[in-house]
């Protein structure tokens, strides 16, 4: 079998790793003056626009509940206007909620005095702006190492925590620049580096690239998964665009009008949007690049075992499930590759008691975390489904059949796609 080399994704496994760090349990921010009387009308069921026309309070954020599990990058979209960023800074109470709570492991950060909510913000919390917020008449060295030096740590300290905060992000060697001299990706590398210096367990990025030109945006995207990969912080990112969002996030979050619409990963959220304005709101999104082998997969083909099956068991259970070929395992139910039934029939013919020699083993095989777009070309020119096997132990999981991976493939119109389209019908 050809085992094909998977390309490293951006995924951690969070089904394996629960661990809740930050819990948001029925938030709401009212701005206004008549804040008790536009909760209560709130709570009754009231529409943002029937609380604003009556009270003149403004609805920012709407009974929003949620959870961020260690480790994850958990991204907040939505439009303008539709409550992200008001929500970000509720996590560290730059804006402070009006009813509801928000807990950084199991502690309530809503109930913390002033003191209390700033050794949070210290040492639990660092936030990453969109505006750089870099001093400059300080050097790069000293703007990474100002979140040290408000804690109170020792010059000596702080500048080796910060130097190798800068060394993670790429800006070695640029420690006593200004950021006057430095290009605004590389000032935003240095707002990273500030943040990641403070060794917090929360990274809060409220449209940190969002101000960036588009290349120099796509190598911090790339920049930050890279550190990712090293540090696993905790990281809630802000942005209003669906392709950063997809790129970077374990999960998403998409909201409206202060509303959370709909949380899951970017396939959860594809394959079954939750109201007509997610559908919308993803509709124009190249699925190719994000439909998985395991949303794909038939999960229970027929097969046949190696040591168990002989040609005449082979036979009668092609001929059950009305098919051609069959996927054929060993004993321990690893993936060995297909058998065929006229080459089944030739060995019954000749009284052969083995499957082996019809095996045909030179096939392709996936795992589930193939998209649609890596899959493709391995369709042309052979007859088969694609193997679906586990990453660990080579068990098979299941099939994608060509049939499938063309039907979600052609919802493109690629000339490629319709190119296979026609190689299928032929077959």
């Amino acid at each position: 079998m050809n085992s094909l080399t998977l390309v490293n994704f951006n995924t951690m496994s969070i089904e394996s790793n629960n661990n809740v760090k930050l819990r948001v349990e029925e938030l709401t921010l009212i701005f206004g003056k008549r804040k008790k009387e536009a909760l209560a009308m709130l709570e009754k069921g009231a529409s943002k626009s029937d609380i604003l026309e009556k009270t003149k309070c403004a609805v920012g954020i709407n009974k929003a509940s949620f959870e961020v599990f260690e480790g994850e990058i958990f991204v907040v979209m939505g439009l303008s206007g539709s409550g992200k960023s008001t929500l970000i800074r509720c996590l560290n109470r730059l804006n402070e909620p009006t009813a509801g709570k928000v807990f950084f492991k199991d502690q309530d950060i809503t109930r913390e005095g002033n003191n209390e909510l700033l050794n949070t913000r210290r040492f639990e919390m660092s936030m990453v702006f969109q505006k750089f917020g870099l001093l400059p008449h300080k050097t790069i060295l000293e703007n990474a190492a100002f979140g040290l030096e408000l804690r109170g740590e020792p010059k000596e300290v702080r500048e080796k925590k910060a130097l190798a905060s800068l060394e993670t992000v790429g800006l070695q060697g640029y420690e006593d620049q200004y950021p006057a001299a430095m290009s605004g990706g590389m000032q935003q590398r240095v707002g990273l580096a500030r943040a990641l210096a403070n060794d917090t367990e929360v990274l809060l990025m409220d449209e940190a690239f969002s101000a960036l030109d588009p290349l120099i945006k796509s190598d911090m995207q790339e920049e930050l998964l890279q550190i990712q990969s090293k540090v696993q912080k905790t990281i809630v990112f802000i942005t209003h665009d669906l392709d950063e969002a997809i790129k970077l996030g374990d999960r998403i979050m998409i909201m409206k009008d202060g509303i959370i619409e709909q949380i899951g990963t970017a396939e959860e959220i594809l394959t079954h949007p939750a109201s007509e304005y997610v559908e919308a709101f993803v509709e124009k999104v190249d699925r190719k690049t994000i439909i998985t082998a395991e949303s794909l997969m038939f999960t229970k083909p027929a097969r046949l075992r190696l040591k168990k099956d002989g040609p005449m068991r082979a036979i009668r259970k092609m001929r059950t499930e009305g098919v051609h070929f069959l996927p054929l395992e060993d004993e321990n139910r690893v993936f060995l590759g297909y058998v065929w039934l006229n080459d089944v029939l030739k060995l019954a013919r000749e009284k052969e008691g083995s499957l082996e020699k019809a095996l045909k083993s030179e096939v392709p095989s996936v795992y589930k975390e193939y998209t649609v777009e890596e899959m493709l070309p391995l369709i042309s020119g052979n007859h088969y489904p694609l193997a679906v096997v586990d990453r660990d132990n080579g068990r098979l999981l299941g099939l994608v059949t060509q049939t499938s991976l063309i039907i979600e493939a052609t919802r493109f119109g690629d000339e490629e796609v319709k190119q296979l389209k026609q190689q299928a019908n032929d077959i």
